[in-house]
């Protein structure tokens, strides 16, 4: 064979090898495209915060009345028969506002919050020094007892007018958006107390002294609760709180006679249940992926 003949039959082969490339390259498989996940919206705690809350409170107050004549100063050992003790309910409803703020570490969530509560609590509790035969210690001046007179009695009503509360938090995520928490801190409350002094003259005549005063104490709270994530920057939850106001102390008195007068102290403790709303600022994290 011919040098011209070799040539030409390598430049036969050459061009059918290119007429059948595109027919291969049809035949190979097409490349996947990549596909990108969603951005994905995950809910942190870390921010500010700002809520209503309403709710129920069962109140109580130990109160102790300790009876004095006016003209000594000196405490009056009362009778047989006398009410100096009384523990009474001051229930009623609550509602608010609060604010804070969390941090969240893993999942652990820290943070602090204040309350401020208006409420409906009151009750009423009656004290009395009894009388004696004569009348006695009691009912100083008189040397007889009159018709169905029983002593020098005290008619006292409280009512719990507001209360605040500014406590730390600490709690445990249960599920991302699920928190479970322990608070305390701060307690603080104002206690109207009214009250009616009855007692009569050396003359048999009824007289009585009236007094209101409202006092702020300060004292403690603890407590427990749950909140979650109800949708976009919205969380709910339920809490208990113990509150411990300390004593609220009062005195009334007959301006002149006859000589006697009350001493009152009353210790102030409240358990509270409400359901609260709060906006979270600030959004949730959009993880992109």
């Amino acid at each position: 064979m011919g040098l011209n003949m070799k040539r030409v039959l390598f430049a036969a082969v050459g061009l059918i090898a290119l007429a059948g490339l595109p027919a291969a390259a049809a035949d190979l498989p097409a490349k996947a495209p990549i596909l990108k996940a969603p951005p994905v919206e995950v809910w942190n705690w870390t921010g500010f915060y700002i809520g209503g809350n309403g709710g129920y409170s069962w109140g109580r107050s130990d109160t102790d009345v300790s009876f004095f004549n006016t003209a000594t100063g000196l405490p009056i050992v009362t009778p047989a028969g006398s009410i100096f003790t009384s523990k009474f309910d001051l229930n009623g409803w609550v509602a608010g506002g609060q604010v804070g703020y969390n941090w969240q570490t893993g999942n652990w969530v820290w943070g602090i919050e204040a309350d401020f509560q208006g409420t409906g609590q009151d009750g009423d509790a009656t004290f009395l020094c009894a009388a004696t035969a004569t009348g006695g210690v009691c009912l100083p001046g008189l040397t007889f007892l009159p018709a169905g007179v029983t002593g020098t009695t005290l008619s006292l009503s409280q009512k719990l007018e507001w209360f605040g509360t500014v406590r730390a938090r600490a709690g445990m995520l249960f599920t991302p958006t699920t928190l479970l928490y322990v608070t305390g801190g701060f307690a603080y409350g104002s206690l109207k107390t009214s009250g009616l002094l009855s007692g009569f003259t050396a003359n048999g005549a009824a007289v009585s002294a009236a007094f209101s005063n409202s006092d702020t104490n300060g004292g403690w709270t603890v407590g427990a609760g749950i909140e979650a994530r109800l949708f976009g920057n919205w969380t709910g939850k339920i809490e208990h709180l113990y509150m411990d106001l300390g004593d609220f102390d009062n005195t009334v008195a007959f301006a002149a006679t006859p000589t006697i007068g009350a001493h009152i102290s009353s210790h102030v403790t409240d358990n509270i249940i409400r359901a609260g709303l709060n906006y979270k600022f600030g959004g949730p994290i959009i993880a992109r992926y």
